[in-house]
């Protein structure tokens, strides 16, 4: 499972957030991210941009 961190905040979670890439679709070329935090207590549906943006891949 891909594993993201946060850059800065977004949608009121603090930078330095680990998630988990949960599902991965795109669309007539829109990709959208569904990331859940650790301990999957919270979901996130983002955009392309918004993950590009926001969130780094942690190794």
């Amino acid at each position: 499972m891909k594993r993201y961190q946060l850059k800065r905040d977004f949608r009121g979670v603090k930078k330095g957030s680990c998630f988990y890439l949960v599902v991965e679709s795109e669309y007539i070329g829109i990709k959208e991210y569904v990331v859940r935090t650790q301990d999957f207590s919270r979901r996130l549906i983002i955009s392309e941009r918004e993950m590009e943006k926001y969130f780094r891949r942690m190794i």
